[in-house]
């Protein structure tokens, strides 16, 4: 089985500088940013990353401590995607691009995916080094010393 950290950061919620990062429990790591997002994009982009970065037939676990983003994940997107995108209430899914490129990348994924909820900043050595990519990876979009390719591929989902 893989596992993976995940997080996200956003330096002001919502419109500013945002972060994410993945890091596996075997030392690898990955991390992006763009120059405006919110703290949930950054959650999500960090597990549509992981999974992404991740693939094959071998068990995928990822920890994060972003209740909202295991969810979009794993509990309201099946439903989402039943009802045409839309929210029990009705409404438009937040952030449905994100969304749509985490559902799609795990159905790409041959082996399964699965997410644990872990508490962040209570010293979990792997959730700690991804907040550490994540905000140093927002300071960096700040800076406009973001990685542009991948900022591309996040402008790209996002709007």
């Amino acid at each position: 089985m893989i596992t993976v950290s995940t997080d996200g950061s956003c330096l002001r919620n919502p419109g500013g500088a945002s972060g994410w990062a993945w890091v596996n429990h075997d030392g690898t790591t990955a991390s992006g940013g763009l120059a405006s997002g919110t703290n949930q994009i950054a959650e999500l982009m960090a597990v549509r990353a992981a999974i992404e970065a991740h693939p094959g037939p071998e068990p995928l676990q990822i920890e994060s401590d972003s209740q909202y983003a295991i969810k979009c994940a794993s509990v309201w997107v099946q439903g989402w995607k039943r009802k045409g995108w839309r929210t029990a209430s009705g409404s438009p899914v937040q952030n449905l691009a994100v969304v749509q490129g985490i559902e799609r990348a795990i159905s790409e994924r041959t082996g399964p995916v699965a997410f644990t909820w872990v508490r962040g900043h209570v010293g979990n050595e792997f959730n700690e080094r991804a907040d550490v990519l994540a905000g140093r990876a927002a300071r960096e979009a700040l800076a406009g010393r973001g990685t542009p390719e991948r900022d591309e591929k996040v402008a790209d989902l996002l709007f």
